[in-house]
């Protein structure tokens, strides 16, 4: 029987029919696949997080190194970290802080313990001391390269093991291996570029407050050498050793004969505590002479004035200037005192073989008024002592330091002393003005007063040491502290050198160090920017 021929027009039709029912059978299939398949940034982004994540765990496990360096036995680590730099764990004493590099990874060391033996030998004969640079910077070059090795097996290893574990694929888990190891390499090589040699000369203490002068030792004139990283770290290591011999006591602190130590406060606010916190500074310091920019009172009434008699027993002379909470009742008050010495109207005295000259605030908050005598403003108060100064200049008998509450007051003595000290502000700042003079402004040694603990977290109390050269009179080196918590127990020390006192500084006269002349010349171009980003924050209302 004949087959019936199908027309040419309805078997295309049909064929059609049957391939869009196949294209909407095949996607229907697909959709959810590529709903369910995540895009290339999200792709990325897990990768990253599982590297991250491996490599994290691979060096909490296995990324230590137990390396001897001179008398101690430490264990050195990488741990990822924002920041960078080297921080040594001294337990339970504290811990120094090193801006040695900036990069994703910090170097920890931690002192696990001391060698009798070798540490009693480093004691014993001082004269080993000579040769103690190379053996620690050989120790420490090993113990890096022994770290830098394991930390890359450990980086690896973590990474490509958790990301096995999450892909189950091992062409993902060799990825996340060599990203790791990339990664790893960037970051070495971002600490190779940033390293920081001199970091060991402005180490920053965090601990006890008595272990404090020890470790960080004495702030000395630095000359250019090319060894200066060997010399200083042996120190540092010198000093640790001292506080871990045999005796398990704490060494004197033996201060450099060649210094002249200042201890400078401010807006202690009626604070009785300050006076403990002063007098342990000044014997763990060894301090040579103390001075206070002001604000010691809070109302300046004769009432108050009880207040000030721990002063005449601190240990060390006492230079002040007036606040603007302290009324002229205070300031005769403590004119009568021994050992205590009022700056004003820019009259210049010696203590500890340093010139000091200094202004009273010619403001008085408690009835804000003016002191009678003095209505004047903080600016023309500044100028009245750079006219001071400069008449001491040209008679022959400059000043080294010049003393104002006020930093708008302290501003006018620009180019005419080499450094002034303010407070009023209740926090610390530094920088060096136009003329090449500093200006170093005090926090609150009082931790802003009594009433600090109105608020949810008291302030901390702040003060510092400033270190001259007994010879030229001119700033070395200076230690910002701040304590908090128990106060005397523990305490933040960051050491700071000026730019000139650093190795490879030019040693030809700067602006900082004004000529003893009349009228100094302006030289903006060459003013020195003073150690961390100078503040210029406009003096805040009188507290």
């Amino acid at each position: 029987m004949a087959r019936a021929r199908v027309p040419a027009a309805a078997l295309n039709r049909l064929k059609r029919r049957n391939s869009t029912k196949n294209r909407i059978r095949n996607s229907s299939r697909t959709v959810p696949e590529l709903a369910a398949r995540p895009g290339p940034w999200a792709r990325a982004f897990g990768l990253t997080a599982v590297v991250l994540f491996g490599a994290w765990l691979g060096l909490l496990i296995v990324g230590d190194v137990r390396v001897p360096v001179g008398p101690m036995d430490t264990t050195m680590t990488l741990r990822p970290s924002v920041t960078g730099g080297t921080k040594i764990n001294v337990s339970p004493l504290g811990a120094l802080t090193l801006d040695s590099h900036h990069a994703p990874v910090r170097l920890d060391v931690n002192v696990d313990q001391l060698d009798p033996v070798r540490a009693q030998a480093l004691v014993d004969h001082p004269e080993r001391l000579s040769g103690l640079q190379d053996e620690i910077v050989r120790d420490v070059e090993h113990g890096t390269l022994d770290l830098a090795l394991r930390s890359c097996v450990a980086v690896v290893s973590g990474a490509t093991a958790l990301g096995l574990a999450v892909y189950r694929r091992p062409r993902r888990a060799l990825a996340a291996g060599g990203l790791a190891l990339t990664l790893l390499g960037a970051s070495g090589a971002t600490a190779y570029a940033t390293w920081n040699p001199n970091s060991v000369l402005e180490p920053r203490f965090s601990g006890l407050l008595s272990s404090a002068p020890s470790i960080v030792g004495n702030a000395r004139s630095i000359v250019t050498e090319f060894d200066v990283y060997q010399r200083e770290l042996a120190r540092l290591v010198t000093n640790v050793t001292k506080l871990y011999d045999v005796t398990s006591t704490l060494p004197a602190y033996q201060p450099d004969p060649t210094t002249v130590r200042v201890l400078h406060v401010s807006d202690i606010h009626l604070n009785p505590a300050s006076w403990k916190i002063i007098a342990s500074l000044v014997e763990q310091y060894k301090v040579n002479v103390i001075v206070d920019s002001g604000d010691t009172m809070d109302h300046g009434t004769a009432a108050e004035n009880g207040f000030l008699d721990p002063i005449a027993h601190l240990g060390a002379p006492y230079v002040w200037v007036r606040g603007n909470h302290d009324s002229l009742v205070t300031q005769r008050y403590l004119a009568g005192m021994k050992n205590v010495h009022v700056l004003d109207d820019g009259r210049a005295v010696t203590v500890a073989g340093l010139r000091f000259a200094g202004i009273g605030d010619p403001q008085f908050t408690p009835d804000r008024s003016t002191v009678p005598g003095a209505a004047e403003t903080q600016e023309a108060a500044g100028a009245r002592l750079a006219a001071a100064l400069r008449a001491q200049q040209a008679a022959g008998t400059p000043a080294d330091v010049a003393v104002a509450h006020e930093p708008s007051a302290a501003r006018g003595t620009d180019g005419a002393v080499p450094l002034v000290l303010a407070g009023h502000l209740h926090h610390e700042e530094m920088e060096v003005m136009k003329q090449g003079t500093r200006l170093r402004v005090e926090g609150s040694t009082g931790g802003s007063g009594l009433r600090a603990v109105e608020g949810k977290y008291p302030d901390p109390i702040e003060a510092s040491i400033l270190y001259f050269d007994r010879d030229t009179r001119r700033l070395q080196a200076w230690d910002e502290i701040k304590l908090g918590g128990l106060g005397l127990t523990t305490a933040e020390v960051s050491r700071h050198l000026p730019k000139e006192n650093q190795p490879g500084a030019d040693k030809s006269p700067s602006p900082e160090s004004p000529t003893p002349s009349p009228a100094p010349t302006p030289s903006p171009s060459t003013a020195e920017t003073a150690a961390g980003t100078p503040s210029r924050t406009p003096s805040r209302t009188a507290r």
